[in-house]
């Protein structure tokens, strides 16, 4: 009898306490999600919300981000005023926002080298690890025990044994494999790897990832973007060969790259950033403009979603987005809708084949509206087309790890590089052209034809967009 009315007041309380403490401090996208969940299942979305519901760290993790913003604050005061250059015209306002939001000035001389092509670029990453002769730093999501991954520890462990001091730093949930079975023989050549975010070990939100990839050779030369050390065609075992882009940079701008790399390590191990951890001075090599920009929970906004917004509403002629997962907040929808409706030229280049099904309908239910706000959306069938970035006219890109969904704005860390060049925009839509010819567009009025069924997946999918 007593079980018979503890449950429905179990349940109400519930319901009526999440309907005061889900919204707080959350998007109405994710306060939805989670609230429609917890008041069908009060008691099953009160366990699921505890673990993942918010995206909270320990208090030590937070202070030492205090100390590591300080540390980002110092590498961007000693970048050197020589470096260090104004944004002018339509691009100042992105330039201004996203050295507010991540902490680092644009930053002249640099050279950047854009590689499309997955082995391509593990050859030259490969190279210049033995090429490097005083360290070797790399940051990574998935480090897999295949081909790939071996491949690249084996030229990590021939530079510990040239006396470089290496680093390998990866996330301890995508890398599990690779911890397990590569982490042993490379800390056994003199490299340290480290663990990021490895669940079960922390008083933080278990579904927290770092996402970054970012290699730092020597302190001179760069890699970021979307590329895994992982064989394209091994990524989970999900039957797709994966096409992602990477960036190779030289100049001062690696400097801003490696401060996030050694940031990340000190969040993790509370070492390197002593005081004595001075980032060197690095030539200029080039004319290119660059700017890092980190993003992830331990920011108090989404730094990312906030300047890729900046960068849409900035356009004047053209928006190419380039995505695997295109599950936005409402802003990002609205600045794509936005530059339709003025006029632009808007593009959508998104995968044809899916490796995560619930995500992919949900990506979907957003189709209908984008086109018919006049968004042109392509579905690029050669492989799974992992790259992310995006351009805007012809002066202005954004390449790196980040999605465009809202685990990658809120949940994941991140990092991007923005260009404001020319050359590196015009490399970057020679590369989106070829996408563009090897696509189907999607015809409005076909997607309009398509089954009842999916429409109504598409919609349930679109109702937990916030969780996925």
């Amino acid at each position: 009898m007593t079980l018979a009315w503890l449950l429905p007041v179990l349940n109400w309380s519930i319901r009526l306490w999440a309907i005061w403490a889900v919204p707080r401090r959350r998007s109405p996208n994710a306060a939805r999600a989670w609230l429609l969940l917890i008041l069908v299942q009060p008691i099953v979305g009160l366990a699921l919300y505890s673990i993942f519901g918010r995206a909270y760290l320990p208090a030590r993790r937070k202070e030492r981000q205090k100390l590591a913003s300080a540390f980002i604050q110092e590498a961007r005061e000693a970048a050197g005023s020589p470096s260090v250059v104004q944004v002018e015209g339509d691009r100042a306002a992105t330039a201004v926002l996203a050295g507010k939001l991540g902490a680092f000035p644009v930053l002249g001389g640099n050279r950047a080298e854009l590689i499309d092509d997955y082995p391509v670029a593990i050859d030259r990453m490969v190279a210049d690890i033995d090429a490097a002769r005083e360290s070797v730093s790399l940051l990574f999501y998935i480090v897999e025990p295949d081909a790939t991954g071996r491949r690249v520890a084996d030229a990590v462990l021939r530079a510990a044994g040239r006396g470089a001091v290496c680093k390998v730093l990866m996330d301890g949930m995508a890398s599990a494999p690779g911890l397990k079975k590569l982490a042993p023989a490379l800390r056994a050549g003199g490299v340290e790897v480290i663990s990021l975010l490895r669940p079960g070990t922390r008083r933080a939100r278990r579904d927290l990832r770092n996402h970054r990839k970012i290699a730092v050779l020597d302190g001179r030369v760069g890699y970021t973007g979307s590329q895994n050390l992982v064989d394209a065609s091994n990524y989970k075992g999900r039957g797709l060969t994966y096409e992602d882009l990477m960036v190779r940079v030289e100049g001062p701008v690696v400097r801003q790259l490696e401060a996030i790399l050694l940031t990340d390590r000190y969040l993790e191990t509370g070492k390197g950033l002593d005081g004595s951890t001075r980032l060197p001075d690095l030539p200029e090599v080039g004319l290119v403009r660059a700017q890092a920009l980190p993003s992830g929970p331990t920011y108090e906004v989404e730094n990312n979603e906030r300047t890729f917004v900046q960068m849409l509403y900035g356009a004047r002629e053209r928006i190419v987005v380039t995505t695997p997962y295109f599950v936005p907040d409402r802003p990002f929808v609205d600045a794509m809708q936005a530059g339709a409706a003025r006029g632009l030229d808007v593009h959508l280049v998104t995968p044809e084949q899916a490796d995560q099904w619930l995500v992919r309908l949900a990506q979907e239910s957003y189709y209908a509206e984008m086109l018919a706000a006049g968004v042109k959306i392509h579905l690029y069938r050669p492989r799974f087309l992992h790259a992310k970035h995006i351009s805007v006219d012809d002066d202005l890109c954004a390449i790196g790890s980040s999605n465009l969904d809202m685990r990658s704005f809120a949940l994941n860390e991140e990092d991007m590089l923005l260009f404001y060049d020319r050359g590196v925009a015009a490399d970057l839509r020679r590369i989106q052209n070829r996408y563009l010819r090897d696509s189907i567009p999607l015809d409005p009025k076909d997607w309009e034809k398509r089954p009842a069924l999916r429409r109504t997946a598409q919609q349930l999918a679109r109702l937990v967009d916030s969780v996925l």
